[in-house]
Parts: structure tokens; sequence; C-alpha cells
């Protein structure tokens, strides 16, 4: 609301004398600022209009087949396509898709998989799903993989490297895949939330021997529920995942092996086929605002860090996280301000509860624990505007440059 606005709501509703009515005029004419409201999640202003994807929903209905249907197979060659893979096989869930690729590598009870501790729990919680033990390594400042630290940690029990490409930025694969293809390891990326991200000018996805997506409702590419896929240029990997996603079934009367139930559905298919249309679209708009992000907040070096960028990679911005000082007061002030934020993640993989049977201590990897200590999730979608990702910096400014940190 304005000054003058204000003051003609004012003056309607009591009597002042002409001589006060023109004081106050002049003295609530200024602009007053008003709390604007940046809401971290986007999804009911992406399907404001659900019509399109009703029609596509009807379309899966009334053909009656709501598994493995033609929808799915048409996802999955275009997914395949974005990544520059040979195949791609779409599963139940993210979490699945890590699951599966391990246990069609052949991963299980004894053997070690390396990966990072500042992941989402899943990344973790499919290596154990599989009878493994995760081996953590630290990560560095762009939160991704250190590969220097790999080495000391590689036993005669390691079967595979899981790089995790967190926040949508690609870890560095050619120091990855060169040590692994040194010690005759596997890499399974983790690219859950990088869809179309790209190092060196190759989409993620396509350098392990498989690529794991989600397509969860927050995702860039998202569906409206639980989905994932893994992507492989090897035949005999892409034949055994088509076997485990489906009860380890060759037809409807022969079991080649025993598998699991973890098809995506065609509806569900249906719907990313569709949204896959806008994927360039939402990748070019978080770059664009996570550019804008990085240019306001470069005056704030002394309590601000923004992600560290790498001329190699394409990072698409799954979440815009920076480092800061008081993190939590931040926060709070944020949130009374109408900025909505997240910590992804607060409390590192190895120092949670049900990895405390593995060992780990507080000091055992100290750049994840101290990121975990500073980072915080900026609203980052294809939703904002110029004025909403100026608005969320000037409280930044206003926190840090009034001393509110103290």
């Amino acid at each position: 609301m304005t000054g003058a606005s204000l003051c003609d709501k004012l003056t309607s509703l009591i009597p002042f004398t002409p001589f006060w009515r023109e004081k106050m005029k002049r003295t609530l004419t200024t602009e007053i600022p008003v709390k604007k409201e940046v809401r971290y999640s986007y999804l009911s202003r992406q399907f404001q209009d659900p019509e399109p994807f009703f029609d596509v929903m009807r379309s899966v209905i009334r053909s009656g087949q709501y598994t493995l249907g033609e929808e799915l197979q048409k996802f999955e060659k275009a997914l395949s396509q974005i990544c520059g893979t040979k195949f791609a096989v779409g599963v139940a869930s993210g979490t699945d898709a890590l699951f599966l690729a391990m246990k069609a590598c052949g991963i299980g009870p004894g053997d070690e998989v390396i990966t990072a501790p500042n992941s989402f729990i899943a990344t973790a919680g499919a290596i154990v799903m599989t009878g493994a033990r995760p081996v953590f390594v630290d990560v560095r400042e762009d939160y991704t993989l250190n590969p220097r630290l790999i080495g000391e940690k590689i036993t005669s029990k390691t079967k595979a490297i899981v790089p995790v490409h967190l926040t949508g930025n690609p870890a560095e694969m050619d120091a990855i895949l060169k040590i692994a293809s040194q010690r005759k390891l596997l890499v399974i990326e983790d690219a859950a939330q990088a869809i179309s991200a790209t190092y060196q000018g190759k989409a993620v996805g396509s350098f392990g021997i498989a690529g794991c997506f989600s397509f969860h409702p927050l995702k860039n590419l998202n569906g409206w529920g639980d989905g994932g896929a893994i992507t492989t240029n090897s035949q005999d990997l892409f034949d055994k995942l088509i076997l485990l996603r489906n009860h380890g079934l060759r037809n409807r009367d022969e079991v080649a092996l025993f598998g699991y139930n973890s098809r995506l559905d065609t509806l569900q298919a249906a719907l990313l086929l569709k949204l896959m249309e806008g994927v360039k679209t939402v990748t070019e708009k978080r770059i664009s605002w996570a550019n804008l992000y990085d240019r306001r907040l470069s005056e704030l070096k002394e309590f601000v860090t923004v992600p560290p960028r790498r001329k190699e990679v394409r990072q698409v911005y799954h979440t815009y996280v920076i480092q800061v000082k008081s993190r939590d007061k931040l926060q709070r002030f944020l949130t009374e301000h109408g900025v909505e934020t997240k910590v992804h993640y607060p409390i590192p993989l190895h120092l949670q509860e049900a990895a405390r049977s593995y060992g780990y201590k507080k000091g055992d990897f100290p750049v994840c624990e101290s990121q975990a200590q500073n980072i915080l999730t900026l609203p980052i979608h294809q939703y904002l505007e110029e004025e909403d990702v100026q608005y969320v910096c000037d409280q930044i400014k206003e926190f840090y440059l009034n001393g509110l940190e103290r």
C-alpha cells in the first residue's frame, strides 16, 4: 500500500480539518514498504491450469494401459536422448533407481560403496538396501565428492563409487572415472537433482555404468508423485533392469529371476513426457536467477558465499545454496519477512542416528560438517520474477548491513 492510498483511507475515516489533512498527505505520500511473500515451493503456480495435464491423463485412462504402457516407452526414449545414452528405464522413484542400478551391477552384502556424506538420505539408504556398506568421503567447497580423498577409502571390498551431482552441480567426473578405471570400480551417478546438467559438454547420467534420476514433485522435471529412471549405455545392464523392475518377469508366465515391483506408472510417464517439453525453459530460468543472486549478493562477501562456479559444468540449480554467517538467525529473519528458505541438509549422513552402527563420528568429514552449519537454500524456480529475487537479496542485505547477525 502506498502512503497516498493509506492517507486517503485514513482521511476518509477520520474528520481531519483541511490543514491536518494536507499535512498528513505530505507525511504519508512516500512509499511504505510492504512485506512480500516469496515461496520456496512453486507447485501451485505450475499446475494453476491443470487442464492440459488432465487431457494427458484422460488419454491414458481411455487406453487402459496403466503399467508399462506406450507413454512409458516414449518417455524413456525421450529421456535417453536428453542424457545422450542408449537406454533409459523408468522406475518407481529416485531411490529405487539407485537401488536397482546397484543390484543389477551385482552389489550386495559384504561390498562397500563410496559416496558423499552431504546428500539426501536416499543415497546412503539405497546402498544399505542392497546389503552393502556406505563409505563416506568428504566433499569440496562446491558440495561435490572430493576425488583427492577417494583413494584412501578404497579397500578390497569396494565395488563402486556413487558421486552425487548435488544441487544440480556435476561432480568432477574425469577424475572420478580415472580412479574407478585404475581400481576396477563401477561408477553409478546419483543425478537425482541434475536433469540436463552437463560436465565438459556431456550430460550427467552418461558417464558411469548407470545414471539415476528422481522425478519427485520438487525436481526440475517433476511428476505428480514419486518417480525415477536409470540411464545406461550397457545392453546387459538394461536387460537386467527391465527384469528387476517388474518382478523378474520375462513374459506374463515366466520368471527369469526374483525381482521387484518398481515400475514407473504410465500416468506418471505421460505427465513427465508433457512436462519434458518445458525442461529447457525451466533450466534456463533457474540459471538466470542463480546469476542474478550471484550479482546481487556480491557486495556481501564478508557474510555470504555464493555457489562456486566451474567453467566445465552447466549447473541446473535444483537448489541455490549459499553459505552464510549466523545462518539460523538469518533464516528466522527471512521467514519473518515473507521469504521461505530451506537447509539441504542440516545433519550430514554420517551423523544421522541411522548410520550410528558404521562407527562414524563428528569431525570425520570437516568440510561437509562445516557446510551443514552454514548452508541456506534460497527460493529458485521458474515462476520467480526479478523483483522476487531482488526482494530476497534486499532482506539479506538488511540483515547483515544493519548488524542483525550479532
